[in-house]
Parts: C-alpha cells; sequence; structure tokens
C-alpha cells in the first residue's frame, strides 16, 4: 500500500502489468456488471450537458433510453451510474465499424464538441475508487475476466497500471501527486534492487 496525502493506493497499481486491447475485448467493460458507468456528484451536470450533443454518435434504442430515463440513475446504494440500455451496454455506447464498443462522450470529446471527456470511472478503469473513512480514497485494481486480454498485453510491453493510466490519474489527482506516485514506486524499486 502507498500512501499519498489522504490516496490510499493498492500496489497492485505498481505491480499488475496492463493496457487496453479493444482490438480482442471489444470494449467488454461498457456492457459487462451490474450498472452503467459510476459517477461522481460533480459529474451529474456535465452528463447532463453533453447528452444532447452525444445523442448523433449513438444508435437509437439508446437515445430512445436516454430520453424516457435520463442519463443517470440513483442506485439502492445511494450511488450514481449512468443509465444502460436493457440492463447491458451503457447508453453512451456505440458500436465502431469494428464491432468495438466505444464512448460516445468521449467521440464528442475527440470532435472537439465538448470539454467533457467522460466519466472519470471509465477513464481510470480497470482502477476503481472507493471513499473511505477521514476523507481518504482508496485506489484499487478491479480484477476481471474480460480483461485479460489486456493483462497479456501489458505483459509483453511492460507496462504497469499506473503508467498506462498516467493520463487518467493526474485528471483525477493532479500532476503534482502523480509524479510523487511515480518517485515513491521508483524509489521502491530502486530500493530492491
Amino acid at each position: 500500500m502507498i500512501q499519498i496525502g489522504k490516496i490510499l493506493v493498492s500496489s497492485e497499481i505498481k505491480n499488475e502489468l496492463f493496457v487496453c486491447d479493444l482490438e480482442a475485448c471489444k470494449g467488454a467493460c461498457c456492457v459487462e456488471g451490474d450498472l452503467g458507468a459510476p459517477l461522481e456528484q460533480d459529474e451529474l451536470s456535465e452528463i447532463e450537458m453533453v447528452t444532447e450533443l452525444v445523442k448523433p454518435y449513438l444508435p437509437e434504442k439508446s437515445r430512445e433510453v436516454l430520453d424516457k430515463e435520463g442519463p443517470y440513475l440513483l442506485d439502492e446504494e445511494g450511488d450514481f451510474s449512468t443509465t444502460t440500455v436493457d440492463g447491458a451496454e451503457c447508453a453512451f455506447a456505440f458500436y465502431d465499424e469494428k464491432g468495438i464498443l466505444k464512448c460516445g462522450i468521449e467521440q464528442a470529446w475527440k470532435d472537439g464538441k465538448t470539454s467533457f471527456r467522460k466519466p472519470i470511472s471509465c477513464h481510470l478503469y480497470p482502477i476503481r475508487l472507493s471513499k473511505l473513512y477521514d476523507n481518504h480514497i482508496g485506489v484499487n485494481y478491479s480484477r476481471w475476466g474480460i480483461c485479460s486480454p489486456a493483462c497479456t498485453l501489458g505483459e509483453s510491453l511492460g507496462v504497469p497500471l499506473y503508467k498506462f493510466l498516467k493520463e487518467a490519474l493526474i485528471r483525477r489527482f493532479g500532476e503534482a501527486w502523480y509524479n510523487e506516485l511515480v518517485e515513491v514506486i521508483e524509489g521502491e524499486s530502486s530500493n530492491a534492487s
């Protein structure tokens, strides 16, 4: 475990090798699971603002669901997540020409239509954040079979999770925090050798 301020980082974040392999998994993380993407409270207004901009990227069924149910829901535990289509894929997802599930919000961002890239939970995946005591945040690796191709690719390329998710970690915690994380990890590695 690595602690930087009130952020507790699992050692798996430095040790596990991981690089998304969309050609192999086809974006399964956008469809598997019980709920849509977890949302932070401050993302709700962002999601509301981008929904109309994103709809042109989405299949008709997704647009209908968003019109009927809205862009997010509150679950029984009091957490928000994106709406899903028939309890499966995220309502903001679409299939590209290769049959890979992609994020409509991120596509709109890439096309310059919005400044909101996508929910931070999606950007950080397979890292999951958890609220802990005294405003501490847990940063953990969510190991799931659908990501085994990413583990294989990460291993062949030698890329640990914290490097693969550098941009997302900086987006969530800031560049100074990320640089400190790297210093701690690399310091531990050099001390071990």
